[in-house]
């Protein structure tokens, strides 16, 4: 089958379509044929080399497909092959096939598409979680989402407004910020202008936003200390900006503040019982038209060096997109 293959750490530019076996469809395992895989900005470090973890050569990068079940492994009972799925997985997307866990696997709702599939299995359960289960975020209150045009952003902003928040967004220039608005934000700052600060804080009468989304880190983390509520709740979702930032606990002390850390991918170990929740509340927003996955550009395989770069120099939003 056709695939991309990672034989050695590369850039992506290196990256290219080559052949690789068909995978086994183990016990508890479903072959799914892949109609569209997204793209993360961790598939960049991991062909790299300087991902947390570090797959043993040769590996097939991508972590989210949607596609149609082929074959279906022993002791699998809610599938049958022809049915169409999404999933989250540790590798393999970037091809033509893939093996998945059964129990990674959910069936997609009718009407959504494989590509909005292959977006949604990691952004939208990560701001799902982040947003209800550890923020507790609650009708009325105001939500600052940082890099609001990104996937994990662009989700937030939906789930955030479906909650009955108001949301303030926050981008880098007009574009961006035009796709803040459509995904739903009452406001949209660029945070490139020094002011933004202020900004939230005229917006809310001074009295800062009570939950703050914050997948940038670094300088964006310091200055969101600036202007958060009385009782507000700061979620950590990554580090964006390359820098991970460090808070003093006074000023945790001094405002009644929490600071909130979600890892997603550890709630399979820690929380599983959380998962299927998560995924029936989004399929739910979905089939209610609350949320929809907004896709930058869909790529063919083929051209995954131009689909990571798109994604790497921050010029996509929303979710990048293959195709086999």
């Amino acid at each position: 089958m056709r695939a991309i293959v990672v034989d050695r750490w590369m850039e992506p530019a290196d990256l290219r379509v080559s052949e690789a076996p068909e995978p086994d469809v183990h016990e508890g395992m479903l072959g799914v044929e892949v109609k569209a895989a997204g793209c993360n900005f961790f598939d960049i470090l991991l062909v790299q080399g300087r991902y947390q973890s570090k797959p043993p050569f040769p590996f097939i990068p991508g972590g989210e497909v949607g596609g149609i079940v082929h074959a279906v492994g022993p002791g699998v009972e809610n599938f049958k092959v022809g049915d169409r799925v999404l999933a989250s997985i540790q590798l393999g997307a970037f091809a033509e096939r893939v093996s998945v866990p059964a129990i990674a696997a959910w069936k997609l709702p009718e009407k959504m598409t494989f590509q909005e599939g292959a977006a949604l299995p990691i952004v939208y359960p990560t701001s799902y979680a982040a947003l209800v289960y550890r923020a507790n975020l609650r009708p009325g209150e105001v939500l600052l989402v940082h890099a609001a045009a990104g996937g994990v952003g662009i989700a937030a902003v939906q789930i955030g407004k479906a909650l009955g928040a108001r949301v303030i967004a926050t981008a880098g220039g007009e574009e961006k910020l035009d796709v803040a608005r459509r995904a739903g934000a009452d406001l949209a700052i660029d945070y490139r202008d020094a002011s933004w600060v202020d900004q939230v804080r005229t917006a809310t009468d001074g009295r800062g936003a009570d939950v703050i989304y914050d997948p940038v880190g670094g300088d964006i983390f310091d200055q969101s200390l600036k202007c958060i509520a009385w009782s507000g709740r700061l979620l950590v979702i990554g580090f964006a900006s390359g820098r991970i930032p460090e808070v003093k606990a006074n000023r945790i002390l001094l405002k009644n503040i929490s600071v909130l850390g979600i890892h997603w991918g550890a709630y399979q170990m820690n929380e599983p019982e959380r998962i299927p929740e998560i995924f029936d509340a989004l399929f739910k927003l979905y089939e209610e038209g609350k949320i929809k996955p907004l896709i930058f550009k869909t790529y063919p395989l083929a051209e995954i060096p131009a689909a990571l770069d798109a994604l790497g120099s921050r010029h996509s939003y929303g979710k990048v997109i293959l195709t086999p």
